[in-house]
């Protein structure tokens, strides 16, 4: 990703002074003019009129003022309406401000310009503000409108720095675990086509689907076991008794609510194994806070990378190969820990 370089009219004079003498310097040892503005960040005019300048009158002859419009000037917006705009973008959602969109696009801040100042601004216009803010497009994290911020702050804030503490006193490891389902005709990918045609995929049955739960800690340890049907206390039972049996020491299993991970049955065996597995329930609603959760998004993106599977068996095999490659990055496992949301758990 290129750097994005400052605009010249907010630079210094000294700095200024310094970028016509690196210029020139440019220009005597023979460089392109259009390539030293690229470089320096200036207009390709400007550094035709210092080489002018200079070439006619030498040093003495380079131009000391500024030249062009003033930052800021000529802008739709008022520096205070700017101002203005950004604190009700940081601080609302849209339906806050009661503009129907789900999150901040450029039509949604067109329509909070609209309402706020009057001014009906192109949304190409709007998207160069948005810009200039430091704003930039991102894919947003979810969150469940029913998700309880006071449980999430609980957990942040005082449940898991308890739990954290809990583990290195008793010297256990920390795993978060999750399922996920991945269907062989699902693609998540895009293509490209001509332009006015669809682009078109190939796909197998829709019933060809395949199961997996897996448990990863921060420091890139992973386990992980595939099954088909649908994820019960029994089922989780033995995904347990295999965690245990594959690793040393006491752990502290962190998992979310699922009515198979809350079964009377699980808690019974897990008091019955208290010395080497303590299970702990997450907040309602809150998957983004499961480092496990970015494990089932990068198989789901990755798993169909070579072409969709086109039986049960290649969905299986392609499922194991991935996680299997997984089992031997563990650089790529702490990775899961480096998004924002789960940022709190990456031991750092």
């Amino acid at each position: 990703m290129p750097i994005s370089l400052p605009d010249t009219r907010s630079l210094s004079d000294s700095v200024l002074d310094a970028l016509r003498l690196r210029a020139i310097r440019g220009c005597e040892m023979g460089f392109r003019q259009n390539d030293l503005a690229e470089l320096l960040g200036v207009a390709s005019e400007t550094i035709s009129r210092w080489w002018s300048a200079y070439c006619v009158r030498g040093s003495d002859g380079l131009p000391g003022d500024r030249t062009g419009r003033p930052t800021g000037s000529g802008r739709t917006l008022s520096v205070e309406q700017e101002t203005q705009l950004q604190e009700l973008i940081d601080r609302n959602a849209p339906e806050d401000l009661g503009i129907a969109a789900p999150l901040w696009n450029r039509k949604a801040v067109q329509q909070l310009i609209r309402q706020e100042t009057h001014i009906g601004m192109p949304i190409r216009t709007v998207g160069l503000y948005l810009k200039r803010w430091g704003s930039t497009c991102k894919k947003p994290s979810r969150h469940h409108q029913k998700q309880d911020p006071e449980e999430v702050k609980a957990w942040l804030e005082k449940t898991y720095p308890k739990l954290k503490k809990q583990a290195q006193k008793e010297r256990a490891t920390i795993f978060w675990a999750d399922e996920t389902g991945v269907a062989a005709d699902a693609y998540p990918g895009t293509g490209y086509a001509r332009k006015g045609k669809q682009a078109t995929i190939k796909v197998p049955d829709s019933h060809i689907k395949r199961n997996m739960i897996s448990a990863i800690n921060n420091e890139g340890a992973m386990r992980f076991m595939t099954y088909s049907g649908t994820m019960n206390a029994d089922l989780f039972l033995v995904f347990l008794q295999r965690l245990i049996r594959s690793v040393s020491g006491k752990m502290i299993l962190i998992v979310d609510r699922l009515r198979a991970h809350d079964a009377r049955k699980v808690w019974q065996w897990v008091s019955g194994h208290g010395d080497r597995i303590k299970l702990v329930l997450m907040p309602r609603r809150a998957p983004e806070l499961n480092a496990d959760e970015y494990l089932n998004n990068d198989l789901k993106g990755n798993l169909s990378a070579q072409g969709l599977p086109k039986n049960q068996q290649e969905l299986r095999q392609k499922m194991q190969s991935f996680l299997q490659r997984l089992v031997h990055w563990p650089t790529h496992i702490q990775s899961y820990f480096l998004h924002p949301s789960v940022l709190y758990a990456s031991g750092a």
